[in-house]
């Protein structure tokens, strides 16, 4: 208790002497649900007459999570106690959850996870037709209080755009993540399924705090392993983990599986006995997870096996995992991702931007209705800029999924700091000019991409959102602080994809960060801007990331690899003439492959908007583009303008050094001093690389690197041994 007294009075005087942050010490394990105490005593005051008690109409894990999450959350940020009982009966000034289908207009207007939250005789109601209804709307509820909103004359309904909002885990059984960079896997497989992680239910508070409500917890690239008896037994015990906060499990599965642990001869989808296999085998998962959500598959993709290996089709695959889910309320997620090798003798001409839609166009319409076929949201792999899949513009008879990446594979891995938001919103709002919704479907409110992932356009009653998680053993979770607010972003934008990236940011900012208002507008635009501010020193114009076997490190040269769409120079094609990939009629012919009022706007050089120009053009570098350079001035300007961004990146961020915990201030700091000594890495690489095809000098008033080529690849390679 001295302690404590002593604890609050230096931090009392450090406020006042030099007016630096004065919370609690932050290690970021708390993520966005931190409830430290108000600081506004007016406010606090306010809230907390509000809020006298705590009222459960049920007995439920998800209402009891629901109530224990106000409880806990509110004596936090108020500073006083509040009791949970049975029955307001009477009483005024509490907090009343009640789930269960009423007759009220009110419930009328909600789906089955969605809440309303009123206040009504001097009671604060939380209602859903659901238990989850009411435990998004508590979390919710809490959100309010977090962001200092008014909570006396509350009226809100919320309903989720898609029903199943899910993080997808790259995760394996040794414990390393494929493309984590935050620590190992969060599932300690040696310890389960005897020992269960305190961090497993703090992971599903997070998610269901933004309404994600499922996870598949293994790596697409998916070991059969963790379909064995032993490994199902440990998946089962996550499931009970995570089932008060309303998230299902799912399993990324091996196709081949029958033969591997099967003792099966083959693997063939037609085969009755591998079909019978799968039924079994969803037989026993449902005895041991009665909620088990469904498959996720990567099949006949960079070399994981799949139908097509016994002359089938990808339906022919997804088809038999639904039959065997069919007397289950499970669901199969079969990934787009499927791309044969591009450029080879062949298949000279082949483009792998082409490849989901060459797979999959003519598949629509002849999939079970348990499958959702998962698209990434770019036609190539998360690059920094892409457009968008043309998959999403022409399978009305098809529900689609979206594939999000939050782990930053191709964005800085766990260095930079880019608020991925905007990647997200650019495709959602994209207009697909997809003509019709199908026979039976709702009336169309548009024709976006996220019209066509919600439902809305074609009537799919199977809507789905997934974004790969970026979790990991690490502390904080995602090893660069600020890269929680991607795994935010996601999640709110699964529940309701209107909201915008601003929006998104001052609710992470004020619930993680900081309430000060100028510091809030300043890390708000820091973090809006920071992803144009990476494409421009890595992939400015629609410049194709280079390929690399770490995805990291600039390697613009690199020209070797068993299949040359695993190279960098196949992607950018740089020569004597110009840059960019020519994907209209003369070239490729992937614009072919969209809507035509798509085409239209990307087919023409002239008028093609320049993020997407040399995504589908080959431009010579003497071109004068609309900003009245070159290409070769117009690439320069912005290779130099995004490295010296992150200077001003760091000069923001120093500007709010007294409103952010220390510790997160001084890591963040750290990271970005690493982030603009590798923008100048990519800026030189670059630069130098494609002034040996341009052959123009650097335009002032940027100046020559101080290092040569040869100096920069030999830097390049000393990191790839790393």
């Amino acid at each position: 208790m001295i302690y404590k007294k002593l604890n609050s009075f230096f931090i009392l005087l450090l406020l006042v002497t030099t007016g630096s942050y004065a919370g609690p010490p932050d290690d970021g394990y708390r993520l966005w649900l931190k409830y430290d105490l108000i600081k506004d005593v007016s406010k606090r005051e306010t809230y907390a007459r509000s809020v006298q008690f705590i009222a459960v109409n049920g007995t439920s894990q998800m209402l009891k999570s629901a109530a224990d999450e106000l409880q806990t959350g509110l004596q936090g940020l108020l500073g006083k106690s509040i009791p949970i009982i049975a029955s307001a009966g009477a009483r005024k000034g509490g907090i009343i959850l009640t789930a269960g289908n009423g007759p009220t207009v009110e419930q009328q207007a909600l789906n089955a996870e969605g809440y309303q939250i009123t206040n009504r005789s001097d009671n604060i109601i939380i209602k859903g037709k659901t238990d989850a209804g009411v435990l998004y709307g508590a979390f919710a509820l809490l959100r309010q209080f977090q962001t200092l909103q008014p909570v006396t004359a509350l009226s809100l309904t919320s309903n989720p755009k898609v029903r199943y909002r899910m993080l997808n885990h790259w995760d394996n059984p040794n414990g390393t993540i494929e493309r984590g960079y935050a620590g190992e896997t969060l599932w300690k497989w040696y310890e389960l399924p005897e020992r269960i992680d305190p961090r497993y239910r703090d992971y599903a508070r997070a998610n269901a705090s933004l309404g994600i409500n499922g996870t598949v917890v293994n790596n697409v690239n998916a070991s059969a392993r963790f379909l064995t008896g032993e490994y199902l037994a440990k998946v089962a015990a996550l499931a009970t983990a995570f089932r008060p906060y309303g998230v299902k499990v799912y399993l990324s599965v091996y196709f081949p599986a029958p033969k591997v642990i099967g003792g099966l001869k083959t693997a063939d989808p037609l085969d009755p006995e591998v079909r019978s296999w799968w039924a079994n085998k969803a037989k026993e998962i449902y005895g041991l997870i009665p909620d088990f959500g469904g498959f996720l598959v990567k099949a006949n993709s960079e070399g994981e096996p799949g139908p097509q290996d016994y002359g089938r089709t990808h339906a022919d695959g997804a088809n038999m995992l639904a039959a065997a889910l069919a007397p289950y309320d499970g669901v199969v997620m079969w990934r787009a991702f499927v791309y044969k090798a591009a450029g080879t003798p062949d298949r000279p001409k082949a483009d792998r931007f082409t490849a989901a839609y060459e797979e999959f166009g003519d598949l629509d319409g002849k999939f079970d209705k348990k499958v959702i076929v998962q698209v990434k949201n770019g036609p190539i792999d998360f690059q920094p800029r892409e457009p968008f899949s043309p998959l999403f513009g022409k399978m009305p008879k098809t529900p689609l999924s979206i594939e999000f990446q939050l782990t930053q594979e191709y964005l800085g891995f766990a260095t930079h700091l880019v608020y991925e938001a905007p990647i997200f919103k650019e495709c959602l709002d994209t207009d697909t000019y997809a003509k019709g919704a199908s026979s039976g479907a709702k009336s169309a409110s548009g024709t976006t991409v996220a019209n066509v992932v919600d439902g809305s356009l074609h009537g799919y009653a199977l809507t789905a959102m997934a974004g790969v998680a970026n979790t990991g053993s690490d502390r904080n979770w995602t090893g660069h602080p600020m890269a929680q607010a991607n795994w935010y972003a996601f999640g709110r934008l699964a529940w309701d994809h209107t909201l915008s990236s601003e929006a998104i940011a001052n609710e992470w900012i004020n619930m993680t960060l900081t309430n000060e208002p100028q510091a809030v507008k300043r890390i708000a635009d820091l973090m809006l801007k920071s992803r144009e501010i990476y494409v421009n020193y890595n992939t400015p114009l629609g410049l194709s990331r280079p390929w690399t076997g770490v995805h990291f490190a600039p390697e613009p040269w690199q020209n070797k690899s068993s299949r040359p769409d695993w190279t960098a120079i196949y992607y950018h094609r740089a020569d004597s003439l110009g840059l960019g990939y020519d994907r209209t009629s003369t070239g490729s012919n992937a614009l072919a492959q969209y809507n035509p009022e798509v085409q239209q706007r990307w087919n023409n050089p002239e008028t093609c908007p320049l993020p997407y120009l040399l995504w589908f053009h080959h431009v010579p570098w003497t071109k004068k583009l609309s900003t009245g350079r070159t290409l070769w001035d117009e690439l320069c300007t912005r290779f130099y303008t995004g490295a010296n961004s992150v200077r001003w990146m760091q000069q923001q961020w120093a500007l709010v050094k007294n409103n952010v915990d220390p510790g997160t201030y001084a890591d963040v700091a750290a990271r970005l001093e690493t982030q603009h000594k590798e923008a100048i890495w990519w800026r030189d690489a670059w630069v130098l690389y494609l002034q040996e095809f341009a052959r123009q000098p650097i335009p002032a008033p940027y100046k020559k690197p101080d290092r040569t080529l040869d100096e920069v690849k030999a830097l390049v390679d000393i990191y790839l041994l790393r």
